[in-house]
């Protein structure tokens, strides 16, 4: 009788027990329930809508900010001086774009801070292979049309003749055309060159009457140089260091997938309507740049683009070049070459150009494309 009390005694205790724990399980539900999850940190994030801006569209199509902590607000800008000015003044936090857009005005006290490269071989020259420009040294004397003074591409141009011991501010007439009246231009004959980006390099070249005179993605000092970099606001980048080495993060293993898929980031650039182009063209376009993103390259980048704009008057002639590539470079904590060898991305079985469908969309992009490369050109590249 004494047993069978002392069991109904245990009995109730374990069923007290269960009771008051299932209360607990029940107030810490709750209470996770009612805890919001880690919010993100919100950045903005500049672009314009050109092809290599690719690893902008594929860190936030692919969770790469988000992994990082970012809530991102993708702005786009329609043309490079407002874009250029946007960052310096903070209307947006961070971007990718050409190094040698930003040297000038961090030369003049821009708030700007250029903190890895993501990849090389954006511009080109070229000229009609009806003409008499065969090599760079033929521009002597003659025109060469480009979408903006100032631009990328005229700063390249600039750099290329230089090289060959060309003066480009006495020897070069310099006219400047919306960049889809570009072809049109020399077509006309109201040029004899013009010099571009991607993907306008490609949709000129599709139509096999042009050449190119000069390449950054083969001929060298260029073809070593990052022209493309991770670029932000100081005063963000001072304010949010954590946010700011995050959102390079992103960008970067980003860069880092599109070498590993070209025509995955293409196709996926232009059916998530990042840029106006067409899957065949973005492709081919894409395919011609190296995405090996580095921090030393990005600060040798620096270092050499600022030192050729110097001998071409691009920069002042009392412009200390190590100076200003302190001032323009910053390392982040977090962000190094090392941990860039520690990131792995996948690859796409179907994610690759095979060996001969570049010589085979060109094709198809001269014989079919003729319309739609104009209207691409209208809009893939603004004008300054």
């Amino acid at each position: 009788m004494k047993m069978n009390k002392l069991r109904m005694i245990a009995a109730g205790a374990c069923s007290l027990v269960l009771f008051i724990g299932c209360i607990r399980a029940a107030d810490d539900s709750t209470a996770a329930a009612s805890t919001p999850a880690a919010e993100l940190t919100k950045i903005k994030v500049g672009c314009i809508g050109i092809t290599c801006e690719a690893p902008l569209y594929v860190a936030i199509e692919n969770g790469y900010f988000k992994e990082e902590g970012l809530d991102v607000s993708l702005i786009k800008y329609s043309n490079w001086s407002t874009y250029k000015d946007a960052l310096g003044l903070g209307g947006f936090d961070v971007t990718h774009h050409l190094i040698m857009m930003f040297l000038k005005p961090i030369e003049q006290g821009m708030d700007v801070k250029i903190l890895a490269g993501v990849h090389r071989g954006c511009l080109r020259v070229q000229a009609s292979t009806s003409g008499s420009v065969q090599k760079l040294e033929d521009l002597r004397g003659k025109r060469i049309g480009v979408p903006g003074m100032g631009t990328p591409p005229f700063i390249f141009a600039n750099r290329a003749l230089a090289l060959k011991g060309i003066d480009p501010s006495k020897e070069i007439t310099w006219k400047v055309y919306p960049a889809g009246e570009l072809k049109l231009a020399l077509e006309k004959g109201d040029v004899d060159a013009v010099a571009d980006s991607e993907p306008i390099g490609t949709l000129i070249f599709s139509s096999g009457n042009v050449r190119n005179v000069a390449d950054q993605a083969v001929d060298e000092p260029f073809a070593s140089e990052y022209c493309c970099a991770v670029v932000a606001n100081g005063k963000f980048v001072a304010n949010n260091p954590k946010a700011a080495a995050a959102a390079t993060r992103a960008i970067l293993k980003a860069a880092k997938w599109v070498e590993a898929n070209p025509r995955a980031a293409a196709i996926m650039a232009v059916q998530k309507k990042y840029l106006a182009s067409t899957p065949e063209i973005n492709s081919v376009a894409i395919s011609h740049l190296r995405y090996e993103p580095s921090i030393a390259g990005g600060e040798n980048a620096v270092r050499s683009a600022a030192a050729a704009m110097k001998k071409v008057n691009m920069l002042n002639a009392s412009t200390d070049v190590d100076d200003l590539t302190r001032r323009a470079f910053l390392h982040l904590d977090g962000v190094s070459d090392e941990w860039l060898k520690s990131v792995q991305v996948e690859k796409l079985a179907d994610g690759q150009l095979l060996p001969d469908e570049n010589a085979r969309l060109l094709v198809e992009i001269a014989a079919h494309g003729t319309e739609k490369v104009r209207s691409c050109c209208d809009v893939a590249v603004a004008t300054n």
